[in-house]
């Protein structure tokens, strides 16, 4: 059944995550799937990994990485206008970025949010950091699913994870070093489905 979203499946050592493309982040959408099809992201890592927030993955330099290695710096050599507006629930697929004042993201690295559930009043005191009222319903979401609304505003989510969440949950209970980087490679591959 085609709803007018791309879907992707996101590939790992851990089994696949099924993704869906937001059309709100045209740039980023189409950005992605264009990598994707390139096979930019065959074999790279999630290179960094924090129970209770995200995974990162999406540096090229993570292909041929020996594990001591610092990585979160590489990239195609591009960047892409933000496109700010969904939110950090549990599962969104969103952009990393280096600090910019145009918060423009990385051409290539990405997260998912793993996250935590946040009470009423924890969300009353980071919607005053950023100006944004959270909705009785955003609560409601942050208190049950969980996410990372400490990021909302700041990067660009331009999907979702629809089947896969348990496969989110057992890479962000990996063992990781110093540097978040897991001890045991957790390597990707991206195949647009349509």
């Amino acid at each position: 059944m085609d709803d007018g979203f791309t879907y992707a499946i996101i590939e790992t050592n851990f089994g696949d995550v099924k993704v869906k493309l937001y059309n709100s982040t045209p740039q980023h959408r189409d950005n992605f799937i264009k990598l994707a099809n390139e096979g930019y992201y065959d074999s790279l890592l999630f290179h960094r990994v924090i129970k209770d927030f995200m995974i990162q993955g999406g540096d090229p330099y993570s292909k041929t990485a020996n594990l001591t290695a610092r990585l979160g710096a590489g990239g195609p050599g591009y960047t892409i206008p933000a496109e700010i507006g969904a939110l950090h629930y549990k599962g969104a697929l969103c952009a990393a970025r280096t600090q910019n004042p145009a918060r423009a993201s990385s051409g290539s690295q990405f997260y998912i949010v793993h996250g935590k559930t946040f009470s009423s009043e924890i969300l009353d005191q980071i919607s005053a950091q950023h100006g944004h009222l959270y909705t009785d319903e955003e609560k409601e979401k942050y208190a049950t699913l969980g996410g990372a609304p400490q990021l909302d505003y700041e990067y660009t989510v331009f999907g979702e994870v629809v089947e896969g969440l348990d496969v989110i949950d057992s890479i962000a209970l990996v063992k990781v070093n110093n540097l978040d980087r897991p001890l045991e490679n957790v390597w990707m591959k991206v195949q647009v489905l349509n």
